[in-house]
């Protein structure tokens, strides 16, 4: 398997039932981001899982290894990523659990039709039009930059994809809470579960993880505050239990 691994390329362990992940730093590697988000969804016995804009399909294949979950598709639009996270799959015999698509998100209600999922995640670029961008053909820029699709276009085909009742779980910056909230609930997707990350005790706010139930009825639960370090360097028990040491 190592001789598949392509120029610049990585194996990294993941913790969980001994898989892999193969990555490339010349592009963009998973963050905590998404290793928060695996933990912070809910995924049912049975149910099929749709994970938009997947990259390396981290998620899916943590999804995997975590919950009961019958199915677990990514959903990437750029093909050399798309090739490495199948290649992760297949490292990891996974192919009967997990499934890697080539597509936009833009178009995943085209790609897979209406209300056939129980959950949807995404780990979505966080910056818009009023953050710099360098260069718009780097996969980091892709990734971290509403280049390629915006959050109404995620939001919008999460509402088409979802079953009724279906959940919806993302992670993204506090600084645009408000205009997620409104999103959301444009497309019906009504907000249950908030939960802030605070990079350490006295910190701002960095991250918030969200769920939301697609015809869900208004009743937000604020969830306590998630902190990733106890010190520096040190991080909270919770965290090394989402990440399986």
């Amino acid at each position: 398997m190592i001789s598949e691994l392509k120029e610049n390329e990585r194996i990294d362990e993941l913790h969980r039932n001994g898989y892999q992940i193969i990555q490339n730093p010349k592009g963009f590697c998973f963050g905590m981001d998404a290793v928060l988000l695996s933990g912070y969804a809910v995924v049912k016995e049975g149910e099929h899982v749709l994970d938009l804009g997947t990259g390396t399909g981290i998620i899916p294949i943590l999804l995997e290894a975590k919950t009961k979950g019958r199915y677990f598709i990514g959903l990437e639009i750029q093909e050399d990523v798309v090739d490495m996270a199948k290649r992760s799959v297949k490292l990891n015999r996974l192919k009967e659990k997990v499934e890697i698509v080539h597509g936009n998100i833009k178009d995943a209600s085209q790609i897979f039709g209406r209300s056939v999922f129980d959950v949807v995640t995404c780990n979505p670029p966080y910056m818009n039009e009023n953050h710099g961008l360098k260069n718009p053909e780097l996969p980091k820029a892709i990734a971290r930059h509403e280049i390629l699709c915006n959050l109404e276009d995620i939001v919008r085909e999460t509402a088409i994809v979802l079953k009724p009742r279906g959940r919806f779980y993302m992670v993204h910056r506090p600084r645009r809470l408000v205009e997620i909230i409104e999103m959301l609930s444009k497309y019906h997707l009504e907000v249950k579960r908030l939960r802030p990350v605070y990079p350490m005790v006295g910190k701002e706010a960095n991250m918030v993880l969200l769920e939301a139930v697609k015809g869900g009825k208004p009743l937000l639960k604020l969830e306590e505050p998630l902190i990733i370090y106890k010190e520096q360097g040190v991080y909270h028990d919770e965290i090394y239990s989402i990440y399986g040491y």
